[in-house]
């Protein structure tokens, strides 16, 4: 136990935090010296960071901006504990020439974003947007929809959330086919579901479906290539992160019919502004960033992340390390 525990001072970005529960909060306000809540509603810039990071020991963060910039003036920090999954705003290089611990709350949010993923496949399906806004409007249109039934189903990305899906995606009697570069084979077998290459799951889906973390590997990912090589009038969904996908080559192939329509809950830049040339399409639904934004979700990514920081403070190891102590795991 580190004996100036109480005079440490956390920051915390995520505007939900505690949301669903209170006692995250009481509990963090009780642990430590002083929190500091974000100003405003929204991620955080570099630029921002770096007025609020001096003299903090730890920092619970949302999609904040934390390159290296931010953290030259971290003189204090031990932890960075990620309120989620991904780490690709994390110079994760710079934390760890700094000796900080990053960590961040692995399958929090699977089930919030699975179910998600499961609703923007039956809005597309079945035009749900579209004969909403036609009933309000007073129209009675006999729209056509597409059965989930007997179509296949692509995952691109078998981790937690991908796993999550397909167990949900199963029971609608769909075929369903993943790729993922580490793959999985037993979760796979178990779920009924047979992991093949990418270009097999791209060229055999009615639905495709984005699961992956961005990595250089996989940034813009789905250009005019791939985007070529699906099956003409399938749909895509992105419930990971807006920098997978090329947005002017999913335009491009949303306007030839190449691709018939997108469910799209993250974009390259959040928010994209209500000219976005993606936006200004019908078959195109747009949601906020948030496939995480459940009570479930939210209260498991707090007190995840709440542990995280609050063992790294108190100089024990971290529950769901990414690296520590300015070493790689």
């Amino acid at each position: 136990m580190v004996s100036d525990f109480k005079s440490m001072r956390v920051l915390v970005t995520p505007t939900s935090y505690g949301k669903h529960d209170p006692r995250l909060k009481q509990v963090l306000e009780e642990s430590v010296g002083a929190v500091v809540y974000s100003p405003v509603a929204r991620p955080l810039t570099s630029a921002e960071l770096r007025d609020l990071l001096p003299g903090c020991d730890g920092f619970i963060a949302g999609l904040d901006v934390i390159d290296r910039a931010a953290l030259e003036t971290a003189d204090r920090l031990k932890v960075i504990a990620r309120y989620g999954v991904g780490v690709e705003r994390v110079d994760l290089e710079a934390a760890q020439a700094r000796g900080i611990c990053v960590t961040n709350t692995p399958s929090a949010n699977s089930n919030a974003v699975a179910e998600l993923t499961i609703g923007l496949m039956l809005a597309l399906a079945r035009q749900i947007p579209a004969a909403v806004a036609a009933t309000r409007a007073g129209e009675w249109l006999r729209m056509s929809g597409l059965s989930l039934e007997g179509k296949t189903v692509g995952l691109i990305g078998f981790g937690n959330i991908g796993r999550a899906v397909a167990r949900r995606v199963k029971a609608f009697e769909c075929a369903v086919l993943a790729y993922d570069p580490y793959p999985n084979t037993g979760a796979a077998d178990a779920l009924g579901v047979r992991l093949t290459t990418l270009d097999e799951v791209i060229a055999a889906a009615d639905i495709l479906s984005l699961h992956l973390p961005v990595v250089p590997e996989t940034r813009g990912m789905v250009n005019a290539d791939f985007l070529a090589q699906i099956k003409r009038g399938s749909f895509l969904i992105n419930t990971a992160r807006g920098d997978l996908i090329d947005e002017a080559a999913l335009l491009a192939a949303l306007q030839s019919g190449q691709v018939a329509g997108a469910a799209l809950d993250c974009f390259t830049v959040e928010p994209p502004g209500a000219d976005h040339p993606l936006l200004q399409l019908p078959q195109v639904i747009a949601t906020p960033h948030a496939g995480a934004h459940t009570d479930g979700a939210i209260n498991a990514m707090g007190w995840g992340a709440l542990d995280n920081c609050l063992a790294v403070l108190r100089g024990e190891p971290a529950l769901n390390p990414i690296s520590t102590c300015g070493k790689p795991v």
